[in-house]
């Protein structure tokens, strides 16, 4: 029987190692442990597997002989009991690889806790006197199509794990492999180094036009920023987890020597105190009880607790003290190392810091480097410890996909690169974060069809694109959650935002370091408004919205209320109509209903501080409309800026999509710039009909206010009613 075959067999691996030489993989199985296998990966009979042993002379061997190396990995291998390997060629199943990923789909982030890291921890830690290595998660199954490398360098434990509850997620999109340096391996910093760099050299050669990631904790970040640094030719994305380059402000520093000097009995304690300040030990035990009542929430949170704690016996017991003191002087000299050489560092820098780090001074730190390396973005995380990714609340790749950093290739695509939200990223959003704003505005939605019948929902709206979305823009653009969550929800489908360029730059961005949540933007589709982006939307057949009044229209001045500012100029009209683009103008009101403006742009520019900040902060900002700007329009005005207001008891939203408008036929408009502009006046008279049909009709709505809303889902669970059409 092929055991390695079967999806229920209990001797399933945990995780498989890779051996970059020739395509050959290896498959690395620990009893007691199940994973689903990717049957796309044939497997050999595990009673005639093929011994693969790791070659001194590819990674040297600190610590121990090369003879007894490989006499353990003999050993392993007759026990069967703690490692099989198995061999199969790498490049079976590769065609196999999804071409995209539908809306929502399923990234796994949450399935697995910190309490699996504790549990396949003790047998990984325990000592096999073999040389740091490379592994791939067995849960990061094939990737998509042309998917780039993630190197995960690991932090103070060395163990490779620490991306546990991220596999699921990050194994979609990269090549995801782990490092591992047993405890026993006591390979220098400069050795590490040159490991993990000659990792990236291989990578690079056999796929030069895409990019490598490196993803790196603690020290591990010391060691991917030398890497970059002595490498500034080669294209990687270099993501950091709570970088030890900080070790000499921090309390470890101080701490580490003083334990060293403790009695032996003492020292074997010193996993609990890694334990201790390494995360928030509450808030891992509080993994997956949302779904209890408080009593058994609370029952649930003390066995976990309790549960935490009862493998850390067992690690006292296998590693040894000499582990914390080659740490402590590896720490000194990679911090040191790392930090004269920043300045060489080219690669593109991602720092996620934790706000509660017992370890290190890491937000301090992420903003330094922020600072000193040039092409840095920092993103604060003020309620997570030093263990930011095992602690269930940051989904990696959400980070990642948020602040712009995937990419296939040499240079990001917006559209082609584009990953769209998985599920738990919905859930996130529209649950948690604006669930009481969905609460509060309670959008309904109408389209109409093609007998011009308007009827409630999106039934109206064409499911085949290319579909172009043209509307009105209220106030702070407070109807773009409700839309995009409305087709998600409804459509399963994604529609991406052109929005202001300014968004999207580094200056702008690390205005919300503190803010990860603004990310979701870029998670849910936004992306910069331009000509060429428009043009790869239309041919990827995609769903776009488009707000041609801009920023004038979403910072509107007192009593401009509804109405709109378009440009003189059809500015979308003719690439619509090359594409056969069906247009959808829509109309949305309820804003006024939400929040009250008693501080627009002409009355803030009238006070003179307010005058000179608006002006610095759009100084260097990036101008659209600049053709149109010399001709006096209005909708050329177009300064950023907050303005003031204040809320009100919510009152509603409401949506109406017009109906289609099909462009196919309509090349004439192409050699005509009159019919062209008889097609785009006539786009925006829908908008303005559909905004006073809503004006209108919402008179009629007995539950526009939020407490007869309130009352009726107090009895009903359905969606609230509204007016009739």
């Amino acid at each position: 029987m092929d055991a390695l075959s079967s999806s229920t067999n209990p001797q399933l691996a945990f995780f498989e190692q890779r051996s970059w030489n020739n395509g050959a993989y290896a498959c690395m199985m620990y009893d007691k442990y199940c994973a689903r296998w990717d049957a796309s990966v044939r497997h050999r009979s595990v009673s005639s597997r093929k011994l693969i042993k790791f070659r001194a002379d590819s990674s040297r061997v600190y610590g121990i002989s090369a003879a007894r190396q490989n006499e353990n990995i003999g050993d392993l291998s007759s026990s069967g009991k703690t490692l099989a390997v198995d061999y199969f060629e790498g490049n079976e199943g590769a065609n196999d690889a999804a071409e995209i990923l539908q809306p929502l789909w399923d990234d796994g982030f949450g399935t697995q806790t910190f309490k699996d890291y504790l549990e396949i921890e003790k047998d990984i830690v325990r000592p096999d006197y073999g040389p740091p290595r490379w592994f791939c998660p067995i849960e990061c199954r094939c990737p998509l199509k042309d998917s780039p490398v993630l190197l995960y360098l690991p932090g103070l434990d060395g163990l490779g794990l620490g991306l546990i509850l991220q596999h699921k997620a990050l194994g979609k999109v990269f090549e995801v492999r782990c490092m591992h340096i047993p405890v026993f391996d006591r390979t220098p910093f400069q050795g590490l180094v040159n490991f993990v760099e000659n990792a990236v050299k291989l990578e690079s050669a056999s796929s030069p036009k895409k990019p490598i990631y490196l993803v790196a904790e603690s020290i591990g970040a010391c060691i991917a920023l030398s890497v970059a640094a002595r490498n500034p030719v080669i294209d990687l994305v270099v993501i950091l987890i709570n970088p030890a380059t900080s070790y000499s402000r921090s309390q470890l520093r101080l701490l580490l020597p003083l334990l060293e000097a403790l009695p032996d009995q003492l020292c074997t304690r010193m996993p609990y105190l890694f334990s201790m300040t390494s995360g928030d030990s509450i808030k891992r035990a509080m993994l997956n009880t949302s779904g209890f009542s408080l009593a058994e929430g609370a029952k649930e949170v003390f066995r976990n607790l309790a549960a935490l704690s009862q493998p850390l016996s067992g690690l006292a017991d296998i590693i040894p003290v000499e582990f914390y003191t080659w740490k402590r002087k590896m720490l000194k000299t990679a911090a040191a190392y790392a930090n004269s050489r920043l300045h060489a560092v080219k690669a593109e820098v991602l720092v996620l810091a934790s706000g509660k780090d017992n370890m290190f001074p890491s937000e301090d730190e992420g903003r330094r480097l922020s600072d000193t390396v040039g092409n840095c973005i920092f993103r604060g995380f003020k309620d997570n410890g030093h263990t930011l990714l095992l602690e269930g609340t940051v989904n990696l790749l959400t980070v990642i996909k948020g602040t712009g950093h995937y990419r296939r290739k040499t240079k990001r695509d917006e559209v082609s690169d584009y990953v769209p939200p998985s599920l738990s990223e919905y859930k996130l959003a529209f649950d948690k974060i604006l669930g009481y704003y969905r609460l509060a505005t309670s959008p309904v939605m109408y389209s109409t069809l093609e007998d011009s019948n308007i009827v409630r929902g999106l039934r109206g709206v064409p499911d085949k694109g290319p579909v172009l979305l043209v509307g009105y823009h209220m106030l702070l653009g407070a109807e773009i959650y409700s839309l995009v969550e409305g087709f998600l929800r409804e459509k399963n489908m994604v529609v991406r935002g052109l929005s202001h360029p300014e968004m999207f730059t580094k200056n702008f961005r690390s205005k919300y370091a503190e803010s990860s949540n603004f990310d979701l933007f870029e998670v849910f589709g936004a992306l910069p408004v331009s000509e060429r982006n428009l043009f790869k939307l239309f041919s990827a057949k995609s769903h776009v919205l488009l707000y041609p009044g801009g920023v004038r229209e979403a910072l509107h001045r007192k009593g401009e209320s509804y109405k709109l500012f378009w440009p003189e100029q059809p500015e979308f009209v003719r690439m619509a109509v090359k594409f056969g683009v069906t247009i959808v103008p829509f109309g949305v009101v309820g804003v006024d209903d939400i929040v009250e403006l008693f501080l627009d742009y002409n009355e803030q520019m009238r006070i003179p501080f307010l005058n000179q900040q608006i002006r610095q902060q759009n100084h260097k900002a990036i101008k659209l409309r600049n053709r149109i700007e010399r001709t006096g329009e209005e909708v050329s005005h177009q300064d950023l800026f907050v303005p003031g207001f204040y809320p009100k008891i919510p009152g509603r939203f409401y949506f109406l999509f017009g109906k289609p408008i099909e462009t196919e036929g309509m090349k004439e408009c192409l050699k005509d710039e009159k019919l062209t502009k008889i097609l785009y006046k006539k786009i925006k008279s829908e908008v303005e009909k559909n905004i006073a049909y809503l004006l209108e009709k919402r008179e009629q709505d007995p539950y526009r206010n939020i407490l007869k809303r309130m009352a009726y889902l107090s009895m009903h669970v359905d969606h609230v009613p509204s007016f009739d059409t």
